[in-house]
Order: structure tokens, then C-alpha cells, then sequence
């Protein structure tokens, strides 16, 4: 039996409430994961299965690991047109990160199916065998290895181009949130007036990635900056979502996440910063913390990570500030040296 997905979704006061492939078992499947996953993790994992599915063109009970290996060969090939090659690894086509995710959208699917005896395994392979010490342990080295890299943050003089080019109070307080306060595009999205606490200087993030709740401090210029919206620009509305849209026949309902993308693709065009994306604003904020001297464990408090492992590419800054501490460090040895040196000829004289 061969199906076409089509992804369709119910939205109820600016909240996902429903997703749907069109087939039993997978949507099945997405209103059990949908009770467990954020909003943004829900469509992520929707959208890897419709990608798969138009593909393979199968009923998922009829998918086997050819199928997998065939999906992974289409995909890995470069798209019409494209003759970009990343820089992370060289390669056309999907990024390892994007593969692996899928992949772990899929089986997690077929896991599912199969505690329920819909399939007898799982057809998603599970990597060769490991060789080093921590792949053993595990069991298995991963299927699709991702490249470890640095994040790129915005310089001084981009920052200020592109705070010039955004045009509404709005969009200015949701940027600052973002580049002052290390917030994710979906934290500013999920805000709530009761989350806004400018006597203290610090938002509450209710909904963070995996539900993890925190409260963390911001600078003075983004309370400033909502001050000016909520005074000027917000319009009568029912919700208390704090960004909402201001024109429209959406007005005054919650801003959406393509919605900010729209706001941030027209400030970046307006400033000349091709590829600036939100997540690369809450990177600069993360990254200039750690060179201005906070602790990694204030840095992770403040970026919600829940392994310290997260916040440790912050440690491999490639700028002045790791210059500087290696000077401070190796100043330090050298002075040691010295001073073994002049007691060791003091004690031969």
C-alpha cells in the first residue's frame, strides 16, 4: 500500500493542538509524542516523517532498512541547482545534523510500532560497531556523525546594524531578548505578561526547551524596549501572550515562530547580514558572557542547558579573550620555570 502525506495541523488560540500525516499508525503516533513534546519538537518530528514517507512511498509496516538506506542516499544528494558546499564539512546536500534528526524522528516512530506489534523490528540501523572506549560502552557507534563546531557570533558593529534596521519597538524588544538575554526564538515567543518582571530585571521562562523552567536576568534596554511597545504599539487583545501580531486579520493575536523569521529575514536584508538567524543572536549573547568573564555554570543557568556539556563550546572562544587568559596562563608557567631555574643554580652554588 503506498500513501502520499500531507501535513496538516490545528491551531487553537496561537497553540498546536493536532498534527496529522493523513495515515492511522503515524498520527497515531504524533498524538503520543505530541503529549510529550514541545511545540517546535512536535512539527520537527511531523516534518522528518512527511519527508520520509514522500520519499519511500510505503506504509510504515511495509518499511524495511533498504528503505532507510535508500532515504538516506536521496537525501544526502545534492538538491537541483545547488552548488554550495558547507563549510562544516565540505559536502552538498542535507547537513549530517538534519540526517541524524530525521533518523531519530524515524525511529522513534518505528519503536513505537513496535512495542505495539505493528512491525517485528526496528528498520532504522543503529551504526557499526563501536571501536572506541566510549562508543563500547554505549554499544554502538552513531549512524551519522555530526561535526563539532564553534558558534558564529555577531560582531559590535553588526549588532548595531542590525538593531538600526529593525523597525518597531516590538521586534527591537524580541531581538534584545534574544542578544541580552540568551533566550531562544521559541522562550520570547512563549513570554506571558506575568513573565515580565521589570522591577527585578528578569523574565521567567515558562516554556523552555523540554519544559525546563528558569528565571534570568536581562539588560535594562530590553525592559525598556517593551516599555515602548506595550505603550505604543501592542493593540487591544484577549491573549496575554506579550508579542503579538500588530496588523492584519491576525491582529492581536500571538506572533508565530515564521512570523519573528519573516521580522528577522527583512532587518538582516535591510543591514546587509546574509544568513543572521535568531538562534545566531542568542550564540552572541552566550559567547559574550563567557568573554566578559562569567562563570561556565552562570552561563548554562542562563542559556537553560541541562548538561554542562551544552555550554562547554563556549570554553573555545577563538578571539581576544582566549589571547588573553593563554598570556595570563603562560606568563604564569614561565614565571614558575624562572624561578625553578635561579633556585636550582642557588643550590649548586
Amino acid at each position: 500500500m503506498t500513501w502520499t502525506p500531507t501535513l496538516t495541523r490545528r491551531v487553537d488560540d496561537g497553540r498546536l493542538v493536532e498534527l496529522s500525516l493523513g495515515n492511522r499508525l503515524v498520527d497515531e503516533y504524533l498524538a503520543f509524542v505530541g503529549a510529550r513534546l514541545r511545540p517546535n519538537s512536535w512539527l520537527a518530528v511531523a516534518y522528518d516523517l512527511k519527508v520520509f514517507f514522500t520519499v519511500v512511498g510505503k506504509d510504515p509496516a511495509e518499511v524495511d532498512v533498504h528503505d532507510v538506506f535508500a532515504f538516506l542516499a536521496d537525501q544526502r544528494r545534492p538538491r537541483r541547482g545547488e552548488r554550495v558546499q558547507r563549510l562544516e564539512d565540505g559536502e552538498r546536500g542535507l547537513s549530517a545534523r538534519t540526517l541524524r534528526r530525521r533518523l531519530s524522528s524515524l525511529s522513534g516512530l518505528f519503536d513505537y510500532l513496535q512495542i505495539r506489534e505493528v512491525v517485528e523490528r526496528n528498520p532504522v540501523p543503529r551504526g557499526p560497531l563501536a571501536r572506541g572506549r566510549r562508543d563500547q560502552r554505549r554499544g554502538r557507534a552513531p549512524l551519522i556523525r555530526t561535526p563539532r563546531t564553534l558558534p558564529r557570533v555577531l560582531l559590535p558593529a553588526e549588532v548595531d546594524s542590525f538593531l538600526v534596521a529593525l523597525r518597531r519597538h516590538r521586534d527591537r524588544a524580541m531581538v534584545l531578548a534574544m542578544l541580552l538575554g540568551g533566550l531562544r526564538r521559541c522562550e520570547v515567543l512563549g513570554l506571558r505578561m506575568a513573565d515580565v518582571h521589570p522591577g527585578e530585571r528578569r523574565l521567567f521562562v515558562a516554556e523552555g526547551k523540554g519544559g525546563h523552567q528558569r528565571l534570568v536576568p536581562v539588560s535594562t534596554q530590553f525592559f525598556a524596549a517593551v516599555a515602548r511597545y506595550l505603550d505604543e504599539e501592542r493593540p487591544e487583545t484577549d491573549t496575554d501572550v506579550v508579542f503579538v501580531v500588530l496588523k492584519g486579520p491576525r491582529r492581536g493575536r500571538p506572533l508565530s515562530a515564521a512570523g519573528l523569521d519573516e521580522i528577522v529575514e527583512g532587518a538582516r536584508n535591510r543591514a546587509g547580514l546574509a544568513g543572521l538567524t535568531c538562534h545566531q543572536l542568542r550564540h552572541t549573547c552566550l559567547t559574550r558572557l563567557r568573554e566578559a568573564g562569567m562563570p561556565l555554570e552562570a552561563v548554562q543557568a542562563q542559556a537553560g542547558h541541562r548538561s554542562i556539556e551544552s555550554t562547554r563550546i563556549y570554553l573555545h572562544l577563538t578571539n581576544d579573550w582566549l589571547a588573553k587568559e593563554y598570556l595570563n596562563a603562560s606568563g604564569v608557567i614561565a614565571a614558575d620555570q624562572a624561578a625553578l631555574v635561579a633556585a636550582e643554580q642557588a643550590e649548586v652554588r
